[in-house]
This record gives C-alpha cells, structure tokens and sequence, in this order.
C-alpha cells in the first residue's frame, strides 16, 4: 500500500470540482432569470442612446371573471387569481364559501 501514486486520488477530486462547477453555474443561472428589475444590454439604451433595441414588455391581464372548476375552493380561487378572499366575497354577495358549484362564474374585479 506503501506504493499508490498520488495520480490515483487526482480522479475523485476532479470528478468533486467538476460536480461543484456545474451547481454554482446552474444555481447563478437560476437565480439571475428569477431576479425582477434586471437590465440586459438589449433593454438599457447604449450611451443614453433612446433609440437603441428594447425587448417588449407583457402586460399580465387581470380576469374580470372566473369559472369555477370542479375541486376549487374560495382560497385556492384567490391564490391562483390574485385576488383577495374578501374581495371576491364583496363582488359575489349570494355565493357561499363551503358551496361552490362547478361551472359558477365568480366576478373578481368590476
């Protein structure tokens, strides 16, 4: 045993460094596509140029209404919209919480 080279424990050890280079690329990767507020060079003008490329921006529209599907409930309605429990209550004063029917349409803004 007194004769292994040190060549032998070369493999692990690259093996390690290329497992923990692909995590920190994938993870910085990850967590710059989440980041809000990021500028890129296509969306900020070069030089203060107003005539430079820009991405374009979506808008997220808002449902007026909603149709309840079978399994829904009043929460799981509000968290998928956006909109606030009590909200929905406000703008549907004859609908019961604990009584959904399927195919019910629910308003969620005016």
């Amino acid at each position: 045993m007194a004769g292994r080279k040190p060549v032998r424990y070369l493999a692990p050890i690259a093996l390690l460094a290329t497992v923990a280079a692909v995590y920190l690329v994938v993870k910085g990767h990850v967590g710059s596509s989440n980041k809000t507020g990021s500028t890129s060079a296509l969306t900020t003008p070069v030089g203060g140029l107003s005539n430079a490329p820009r991405l374009p921006t979506t808008h997220k529209r808002v449902r007026k209404f909603y149709t309840v599907k079978a399994g829904n409930t009043l929460s799981g309605i509000a968290v998928k919209t956006g909109v606030p429990v009590a909200t929905i209550l406000r703008l549907n004063p004859g609908v019961n919480p604990s009584a959904l029917q399927t195919g019910q349409r629910l308003r969620l803004r005016r």
